[in-house]
């Protein structure tokens, strides 16, 4: 029997390490069968938090981790039901595929009829099933990624947990993954924390996403939340590209060397320099005489789907601005750009 996923709830957790505080007090709530993926720069404390989680690490004094009701901040890692997944995957090179699954079950005494229908439900989930008696030195990475996580589920936990585990493979192996472990945890439902410094993979795998810097949370939302709503410059400069326009507030519009955009609905009017940030995407090429900003194209970068294109003039800062691949456009030349008012972004 699967036990339930839990929800997990993280009070004034806080992490020191030889008298340097690496994590700062932090409170998190993940909803039972929710994927929250921990996104942020090396160093910024998102491995400390899921070493916690899995009991592999204590808070400071103070901090508390509860699965559902139960207090489980003193519990060691094996009395936790978690599965984990390491980015080294951790294998045992001395194991078979079907060894290396059931290995969790085996010391756990399960009954081997049982230990071995469960072992073949999760080779054929993840297409396993005719690699199941090769050594693991024989499979490729995105294999033996699917050995890990496989081995992580066989004890059925109430809570999974992986470390940037598509990490060390090649960029088109982990985009295919990427959708690969997308449906199979949406599938599977179980509470899942999943830690990362990929934007990609963040957005396309995190029901919810926590952005941390410096060993605090920036701002916890959905994918779309922290991309078209970030909550501080920290996080609009992490995730995607964006683009930064200074200048004056003149008339309910921010006037800047290369024109003026009208500020959005909420912003208030007044003299006192002020600035605004918008994606790429959300710019587009217009007549000069009639657009918001005027500057010349500094570089144009193709990239298949869209061209990307450098500006300078129309800001103190180059801005950056994404159009249809077919658009070409020589270095020099003159263009108007507008952005749509509803997606410029005012941060603090």
């Amino acid at each position: 029997m699967t036990p339930a996923s839990v929800p997990i709830t993280l009070t004034q957790c806080a992490k020191t390490f030889r008298g340097t505080r690496v994590l700062e007090p932090l409170d998190l709530h993940i909803d039972a069968g929710e994927t929250l993926v921990l996104l942020g720069p090396s160093g910024c404390g998102k491995t400390t938090t899921l070493r916690m989680i899995a009991g592999l690490e204590t808070p400071d004094a103070g901090g508390h981790v509860a699965f559902g009701t139960d207090d489980v901040t003193a519990l060691p890692i094996e009395r936790r039901e978690v599965g984990m997944v390491f980015q080294s995957y951790a294998l045992f090179p001395n194991l078979t595929v079907r060894g290396n699954v059931g290995y969790g079950l085996r010391i756990r005494g399960v009954d081997k009829a049982v230990a071995r229908g469960r072992v073949d439900e999760l080779l054929a989930m993840m297409r396993l099933t005719a690699h199941a008696d090769k050594p693991v030195d024989q499979l490729s990475g995105g294999q033996r990624q699917r050995v890990a996580l496989a081995r992580a589920l066989a004890p059925r936990p109430r809570v999974l947990l992986l470390d940037e585990p598509l990490t060390a493979l090649d960029a088109r192996l982990r985009d295919t993954l990427r959708g690969e472990m997308n449906a199979l945890l949406r599938g599977l439902g179980i509470t899942t924390v999943y830690v990362t410094h990929d934007q990609a993979e963040a957005m396309e795998l995190g029901d919810r996403v926590v952005v941390m810097s410096a060993g605090r949370i920036e701002q916890i939302g959905t994918p779309r939340d922290i991309y078209y709503r970030p909550a501080n410059r920290v996080v609009a400069q992490f995730i995607g590209t964006i683009n930064r326009l200074a200048g004056d507030v003149r008339a309910g519009h921010l006037t800047t060397i290369g024109g003026a955009v009208p500020l959005p609905a909420a912003q208030t009017t007044g003299t006192t320099p002020r600035e605004l940030f918008f994606r790429p995407e959300d710019a587009y090429l217009a007549d000069p005489a009639h657009a918001h900003l005027r500057g010349t194209i500094e570089a144009a970068a193709f990239l298949g789907e869209r061209t990307r294109l450098t500006i300078a003039g129309a800001a103190p800062d180059t801005l950056v601005v994404d159009v249809a691949g077919r658009v070409e456009l020589a270095r020099g030349t003159p263009v108007g750009i507008s952005i749509a008012e509803d997606a410029l972004i005012a941060l603090s």
